[in-house]
């Protein structure tokens, strides 16, 4: 009888196993919100900023369609061709920041975060500087590749007048990072929504009262981009970081090389990224009726990349979540917060996916009035909303890259991905069979596909304690070498 009393609670589980399966779900659930907390801290200013940004770039475009098919058209070209091209390259440079910057953050050596930061300004201004031909070039460059003459030369006056924005990218990228990654992220969306509100005034006054047309419309974008500018660099430099920003100092030209390396590499990462759906403009311009086409494109891509706002916020918080994770030396708290991430960006993905289904061409009319126009966009929709639900996870998982410091190995996915699988399977479905504009996007959606599958498996089977482990090793080099 002893021996069965010993026995009796095992004989008697149940209700043991479900307070034990209850408690596990409650720490489940109270772990995800945790997490959950530390990424919308991130996420929501994030996201805020990255949409009043893209609103300067909305706004200035939805001003020049009303001022005709013709403006519209040379906007969209030049704004991709040259502007987006060189803002991707710039904008995959800044990434590297993200990756030191988050690391050095989660090791508590904040001191370094002053000097990265000062380190990617003189990267970028040097690569920016080395850029500047393509704007001057531009209407040259359009004509060498087929485009028409008259849209050449109008796309050539304004990509000219876009010059000042690139120049304020080199110094913006660098700036934003450097704040998300010390969780300052009311900085970045503050400056954003100001220069915004600003921006819809001043573009109203130039474009419509004082009837300067597309070069009003450039010029008070470019007036925008600045004022975002100064405001977070008054920030950092009156006060704001006082643990990170010790003034300007000469380490900034300390490692250089290796600093120059990693942001080279990551600005091939994503520039590549970046420069994959903007090509589709230009390829567009090639087929029959191309103004049209061009027109209907870029305003589903002006959607769709104000939309793809959202999952470039959590791309920005994955990236320094993982980063925090990893400097801290915590290789299942990165993991964790990869798949929260993840869960998050999908779910508000597919909202999104519903609501280009239901209105499909009514969103165009933001852009234009033209009948034709719209009836181009209605037949895009469908592919806009799968590009919105794919593009919910990629981002994430670029985010995932930058953070961890694979910008080097994810350059050599987005290569083969996009350029030897996406555009050659666009160009095929776009001209040998027929498809136009829908067949060359929908070989890009393929492309993107491909590649996403890459960065998922790449993800799961990471061990991250591992990654942690050279992380920490990283901090460690910096200390002893002090």
């Amino acid at each position: 009888m002893e021996e069965e009393g010993a026995r009796a609670p095992l004989l008697q589980p149940r209700g043991e196993a479900a307070d034990t399966k209850a408690g596990r779900a409650r720490r489940a659930a109270a772990e995800w919100w945790v997490e959950s907390k530390k990424l919308w801290r991130i996420v929501a200013p994030a996201i805020f900023q990255r949409i009043a940004l893209y609103g300067i770039n909305v706004v200035t475009q939805a001003f020049i369609g009303h001022l005709g098919d013709l403006e519209l058209a040379a906007f969209s070209i030049a704004a991709t061709v040259v502007a987006g091209f060189n803002f991707g390259f710039l904008l995959g440079m800044a990434s590297a920041l993200e990756t030191l910057c988050g690391q050095a953050f989660g090791a508590k050596k904040h001191h370094m975060l002053g000097v990265y930061l000062q380190r990617s300004w003189i990267v970028l201004l040097i690569f920016a500087a080395a850029l500047t031909p393509t704007y001057i070039f531009m209407e040259d460059l359009l004509l060498l590749i087929g485009q028409s003459p008259e849209l050449s030369r109008l796309a050539g006056q304004m990509s000219v007048w876009l010059l000042p924005q690139h120049f304020a990218m080199a110094m913006l990228l660098p700036l934003t990072r450097f704040l998300q990654s010390q969780l300052k992220n009311w900085v970045t969306a503050a400056t954003a929504g100001a220069a915004l509100a600003l921006h819809v005034a001043v573009t109203y006054v130039l474009v419509q009262h004082l009837q300067l047309g597309i070069v009003g419309a450039v010029a008070a974008a470019d007036m925008s981009w600045w004022l975002v500018v100064l405001g977070q660099f008054i920030y950092v430099v009156g006060g704001g970081c006082p643990l990170s920003w010790k003034g300007f100092s000469m380490e900034a030209f300390a490692d250089f090389w290796e600093f120059i390396k990693l942001s080279s590499a990551s600005g091939v990462m994503l520039c590549l990224e970046n420069w994959y759906y903007r090509l589709l403009v230009l390829l567009t311009g090639y087929l029959k009726n191309a103004e049209i086409a061009v027109d209907a494109l870029s305003i589903c891509q002006t959607i769709n990349g104000w939309e793809l706002m959202i999952p470039f916020g959590f791309l920005a918080a994955t990236g320094v979540r993982v980063a925090n994770e990893l400097g801290a030396g915590s290789g299942k708290g990165a993991r964790f917060a990869i798949i929260v991430s993840i869960t998050t960006s999908v779910v508000i993905a597919l909202f999104f996916w519903c609501l280009i289904l239901y209105f499909n061409d009514q969103i165009a009319l933001l852009f234009t009035s033209s009948e034709v126009v719209l009836a181009a966009v209605h037949d895009l929709s469908v592919l806009l909303a799968f590009t919105i639900l794919l593009n919910s996870v990629q981002p994430v998982l670029s985010g995932v890259a930058v953070g961890s410091g694979w910008q080097a190995l994810v350059a050599y996915v987005n290569v083969g991905t996009y350029y030897l699988i996406g555009i050659p399977l666009g160009i095929l479905l776009g001209w040998p069979l027929h498809f136009g504009v829908g067949g060359i996007w929908s070989g890009m959606i393929g492309g993107t596909a491909v590649q996403t599958m890459i960065l998922a498996y790449l993800t799961i089977k990471c061990d991250w304690d591992e990654e942690a482990r050279i992380a920490s090793m990283r901090m460690q080099k910096w200390a002893d070498s002090k």
